[in-house]
């Protein structure tokens, strides 16, 4: 029985969000021991994952849960709903978020960083931000706490304080805001005007009296406006924030910052349009598309990239349109492809950014090009890094194979044979830019100006962020042998299955 059974079903609600805002007072407390600081970080964390599981076993269970903060106007107010695509994201955000502060503790303290009282402090309110987005009963809800969220985040950008971090920071914050305000908002006001709700309902919300102008317009809007998912050509944030320590790449790419984004488009895919309701829009194939180039100009771009970081970055801009793609093809099994990818990425590519991290710390490397021999002195990092790059990949026996495998169907059901093959073309990408890393790393010679490789020089990160790859990677082989119970949450959410169809 889950400890939090007892409580009715609205506070467990209230308390995914405010859990982790005490979190951070405990942070700002505790400040000056940083012992204690950490392990109040670490505690935290464990909280709100057994939060979460108790929402997540409540939603099996089929138990209704909302609650409502503040009612605006009739119709208009700040409110929570609980549904499985919500408590998917969740599940993945706050076990992760454990995961990253005992990486970031090893990382913080074994590279001397500055602030660290200021980076737990942001990293908690921020995922306080992700919980309520995840639970968000409406577009005002989600609006409000998905710009909470660029905001919380960008001194994490900003951290080391440097020229190339307050430049990186400041083109963070002027396309999400910028796209925020230019697009999502007018979205938002569209679908208010135009439904007379902003409620996330199944099967959408446009009863069909709406002008197909007005509604494909509002689809494009709603795609550009969610600038966190990175379509090409507002994805130059992500790269750009990359001056960020390698936790917070970490954050952005796989806790919190980009799956908030293409979480937030398949909500309002799923819950504003509706799948069956994509077809019929004009610019639903446009975005389809601009997704599909997305997918392949991005992974294009990380072959050219020497620095690590960068490279997995672009290779980011690229996943992240998988599931775009995958919300676009209006077919539930594209659709649960789609939402698997929030989870088999998250643990791939965290394991890659955790690898980068610990390759910077331990060996003061950042470029593709110094990696020969490096797998010798860090073995375990290296082996991390290849089963990482083998998820991403979509290769089994690694988490990644499944979604990858469900967007295939889902393009196959609907007789898209033009985005099987930029998803498998992306594939082959996959392999040319993150296996070369790997092969570099274990079988060329090491440097001639560094001395030969012996046991005693074997020289791996610190221990807390080891324990963290070891973790990540881990998971990107159980996700693949026990996918099942995030197949059945997928399974749970309206007019989305794992089940082919046919050709509708």
């Amino acid at each position: 029985m889950n400890i939090w059974s007892a409580l009715d079903p609205s506070q467990l609600i209230n308390l995914t969000i405010i859990v982790p805002l005490i979190g951070a007072a405990l942070v700002v407390l505790l400040g000056k021991q940083p012992n204690l600081r950490e392990a109040a970080s670490i505690i935290t964390g464990i909280v709100l994952f057994t939060l979460v599981l108790a929402v997540a076993d409540n939603t099996f269970s089929n138990v209704s849960m909302a609650t409502s903060w503040i009612t605006l106007l009739p119709g208009l107010e700040i409110a929570f709903l609980v549904e499985p695509l919500g408590v998917l994201f969740a599940l993945v955000a706050s076990f992760l978020w454990i995961i990253t502060t005992i990486y970031a503790i090893g990382y913080m303290r074994g590279h001397n960083e500055e602030n660290q009282t200021r980076f737990f402090f942001c990293f908690a309110l921020s995922i306080s931000t992700v919980m309520a987005i995840c639970f968000s009963s409406n577009l005002l809800t989600l609006f409000i706490f998905y710009e909470l969220l660029t905001l919380s985040t960008y001194p994490l950008v900003t951290h080391a304080g440097t020229e190339d971090a307050k430049r990186g920071g400041r083109v963070y914050l002027g396309i999400l805001l910028g796209t925020s305000v230019a697009f999502l908002l007018f979205a938002i006001l569209g679908t208010w005007v135009s439904a007379g709700t902003l409620d996330f309902t199944p099967g959408g919300v446009f009863s069909g009296a709406q002008s197909d102008g007005l509604v494909a317009l509002l689809l494009v809007l709603f795609c550009y406006g969610i600038g966190k998912a990175a379509l090409m050509p507002f994805h130059r944030w992500l790269p750009a924030a990359m001056v960020a320590p390698t936790p917070v790449s970490s954050l952005l790419h796989a806790v919190a910052v980009v799956k908030a984004g293409v979480f937030s488009i398949l909500k309002v895919v799923i819950y504003i349009f509706g799948i069956d309701n994509l077809r019929d829009i004009a610019t639903t194939d446009v975005m389809l598309y601009i997704g599909a180039a997305t997918v392949l100009l991005s992974s294009c771009v990380a072959m050219t990239k020497d620095n690590l970081k960068a490279r997995l970055a672009y290779s980011t801009i690229s996943q992240l349109s998988y599931i775009v793609v995958g919300a676009l093809l209006a077919s539930s099994v594209a659709a649960a492809g789609a939402s698997l990818h929030i989870a088999t990425h998250a643990v791939g590519k965290i394991t890659l950014f955790f690898c980068a991290g610990a390759i910077m710390v331990a060996a003061h490397k950042k470029n593709v090009s110094e990696m020969a021999g490096l797998g010798r002195k860090m073995p375990i990092t290296m082996i991390a890094f290849a089963i990482g790059s083998l998820s991403i990949i979509g290769l089994p026996p690694m988490a990644g194979t499944w979604s990858k495998w469900y967007l295939m169907m889902g393009a196959l059901e609907t007789e898209r044979l033009i985005i099987v093959v930029v998803l498998t073309i992306s594939s082959l990408l996959n392999v040319a830019y993150l296996l070369p890393i790997t092969i570099k790393a274990f079988f060329h010679p090491a440097p001639p100006n560094e001395r030969p490789w012996s046991w005693s020089q074997t020289n791996e990160a610190p221990l807390p962020s080891l324990i963290a790859i070891v973790v990540t990677s881990t998971a990107c082989l159980l996700l693949f042998f026990y996918p099942q119970p995030l197949i059945d949450l997928i399974n749970l959410i309206p007019d989305v299955s794992t089940e082919l169809k046919g050709q509708p």
